[in-house]
């Protein structure tokens, strides 16, 4: 019993951790242009919003992207959560989310659903993506760690809150 309550006490705190510090996500048109002489200007608009008493904020982190997909899709996304809330939780609860992306199949699953291609039956066709039962093993690894969404019978998306997080990794995974 006294497990069982040290286990709810942490579940507990992980709680008011993660309360404490809000994550803030919009999907909004831009307002205005881009100040192209100012290579850092999305770090300049996120700076002017974060409190000038450095005591009252450890600073922020954001997810921002504007897109088109070749499907002719739009996307736009911004997600921001504060770093003294993202640095003080367990990050152990993330892995496989992140570890999902670390198959190079499930990638290259991924690129061709951004690519356009939905149904299983296109999929399946595509050497690169392993027989029908691999493809089908790693569609619900994805669909488990919320990366993809079956959209319809037999079809496959990745949600739109999914994409500019998805192309995020791939970048910072750059060297």
């Amino acid at each position: 019993m006294e497990m069982l309550q040290r286990h709810v006490q942490a579940l507990d705190e992980r709680v008011a951790a993660l309360e404490a510090a809000p994550i803030r996500v919009a999907a909004q048109e831009a307002s205005s242009p881009i100040d192209e002489g100012d290579t850092f200007w999305a770090l300049t608009g996120l700076r002017s919003r974060l409190p000038e008493d450095p005591s009252t904020a450890a600073g922020e982190v954001m997810l921002v992207g504007s897109l088109t997909l070749p499907t002719g899709a739009e996307v736009s996304w911004q997600q921001g959560l504060g770093t003294q809330g993202l640095l003080e939780t367990d990050w152990s609860d993330q892995s496989s989310v992140l570890g999902a992306l670390g198959h190079p199949v499930r990638l290259e699953l991924l690129r061709h659903i951004l690519l356009g291609t939905h149904a299983t039956a296109d999929l399946a066709e595509m050497e690169s993506l392993g027989t029908t039962g691999q493809l089908h093993h790693h569609l619900r690894q994805l669909v488990a760690t919320g990366w993809v969404r079956q959209s319809g019978r037999g079809s496959y998306e990745i949600p739109a809150s999914r994409v500019v997080p998805l192309l995020a990794c791939l970048i910072g995974a750059q060297r």
